[in-house]
């Protein structure tokens, strides 16, 4: 439109959009600043959120012309296809400076979990019922040129527990990631009627009480170290009823949600996430052997919409997710990574 009819000029039109910038940012701070008092408790935001909060003031502050904020627009432009390029699981140090604990990683999940972690910066001590195991999986880390070392015990030991939270505070000088991974399916968990009280008793004593037992040694130990991330693994079943029964699993893992929330809103302004990582069937030697039956199989992965089993890493990465500053909003939430499972009604044929 030709100038003097009335219609504000492009440079103008930039020059009010940098007003409003600036205008904007000042108002939100000035919340923020009101309600300070009300989050005296408030867990402090992450390095990577105050650089990018740094990055935000920046941009207002210079948002004074309209030069500048198409200078922003085109940087903001060029800056998200230069991330995007590179923003790949496969980057490293989104771990760095962080202290893991995980249990059950001498194999399965737990293996590539405390492998991914150390590659991502952690120092990880990788707890295990099988000494061996344990062993044999840092051996593997530090070859790769990481950092980790091993404990043995049994998670539904209090003492055992404890141990291995002073050896991960002994060797690593702190706790920031507490990946209570440890968990047992037995073969002759079945319906309520067919299920004996040994089975139930054993697996309550590892999959609820022994993440009880790791929150209850662990959490003193994470609050004097400034705080981090729990992962709690509970299970898809624990949103789904299922005909195929294992009523003993199912529950404990239904447990592990409510113990999952409760930790989450105590420690919520300590410093302390707590999250529960909820897969679908991995494949496992685990589950491997428990369906080895093909009808077994076929009769569960056709309720599956993809059509397969996850992968241990794709749970690991899940994992890695909530352990890194990247979730740092998140807390008392079920993160679910089932391949469809809980969202379907009906799958592909």
């Amino acid at each position: 439109m030709p100038r003097g009819s009335g219609e504000p000029h492009l440079s103008q039109r930039w020059a009010d959009l940098a007003q409003a910038l600036t205008v904007g940012a000042d108002a939100t701070w000035a919340f923020a600043a009101e309600q300070r008092p009300l989050c005296a408790k408030a867990v402090p935001k992450p390095p990577s959120f105050n650089r990018a909060c740094g990055e935000t003031a920046d941009v207002t502050g210079r948002a004074g012309s309209a030069g500048s904020v198409r200078g922003f627009v085109d940087e903001a432009a060029r800056g998200k296809r230069e991330q995007g390029a590179g923003m790949r699981f496969e980057n490293v140090g989104r771990l760095d400076g962080k202290v893991a604990l995980i249990t059950g990683a001498g194999g399965g999940m737990g293996l590539v979990a405390a492998q991914l972690f150390a590659q991502q910066g952690a120092k990880v001590m990788v707890a295990d019922f099988n000494v061996e195991a344990a062993a044999a999986a840092v051996e593997g880390i530090k070859a790769d040129g990481f950092e980790a070392a091993s404990v043995g015990g049994d998670v539904s030991n209090s003492a055992d527990v404890k141990t291995m939270v002073d050896a991960t505070v002994e060797t690593f000088g702190a706790l920031t990631i507490l990946y209570n991974n440890a968990g047992i399916m037995m073969g002759d968990d079945d319906d309520p009627v067919a299920t004996g009280e040994d089975v139930w008793d054993r697996t309550m004593d590892v999959n609820l009480k022994g993440v009880f037992l790791c929150n209850k040694h662990g959490i003193p130990a994470m609050l004097a170290s400034g705080g981090g991330s729990i992962i709690n693994v509970a299970s898809f079943v624990a949103h789904n009823g299922a005909a195929t029964p294992q009523i003993a699993y199912t529950t404990t893992k239904g447990g592990v949600l409510a113990m999952t929330r409760e930790i989450a809103a105590i420690y919520a302004r300590q410093g302390i996430r707590c999250n529960a990582l909820c897969p679908g069937p991995v494949g496992t030697p685990l589950l491997a052997q428990l369906w080895s039956d093909p009808a077994r199989k076929a009769r569960r992965i056709v309720h599956i919409p993809m059509g397969r089993w996850a992968e241990a890493e794709e749970l690991a990465r899940a994992a890695l997710f909530l352990a890194s500053d990247d979730s740092s909003y998140m807390t008392g939430q079920s993160l679910i990574i089932d391949g469809g499972i809980t969202g379907a009604y009906t799958t592909p044929e």
